[in-house]
């Protein structure tokens, strides 16, 4: 019943952009803690971005100042401005929604960083 449809990757360059997009279905992400997580092949799946209800945003250190985490609450996505892209960015990327109640994830897009 719930769904969390991610959107926008795909293949860039290095030092490009992207804007991943995270839509909610059947939940309202005004209530929930959104984030983004990534994991590339062979390795744990990461942490990258939350912003809380209160849009207060939070990064990890290795996309802290170049990927912008924010939340459309109207149109109840939540975004990840991608910028100047490393190979190292090459992942799958995940929404997550956690509130008190549940936590739901999408099923992924994939980014693909190459010079």
């Amino acid at each position: 019943q719930v769904q969390l449809v991610e959107s926008g990757g795909g293949l860039v360059q290095v030092g490009g952009s992207l804007r991943l997009s995270c839509e909610a279905y059947g939940s309202i992400i005004s209530l929930a803690t959104m984030g983004w997580y990534r994991q590339a092949p062979g390795r744990p799946r990461e942490w990258v971005a939350t912003i809380t209800t209160g849009d207060i945003p939070n990064y990890g250190e290795s996309v802290k100042g170049r990927f912008t985490i924010s939340r459309d609450n109207a149109k109840n996505t939540v975004y990840l401005q991608m910028n100047s892209l490393k190979p190292e960015d090459t992942a799958v990327y995940y929404c997550r929604s956690s509130s008190f109640s549940a936590t739901y994830w999408g099923q992924g897009i994939q980014v693909t960083v190459s010079s």
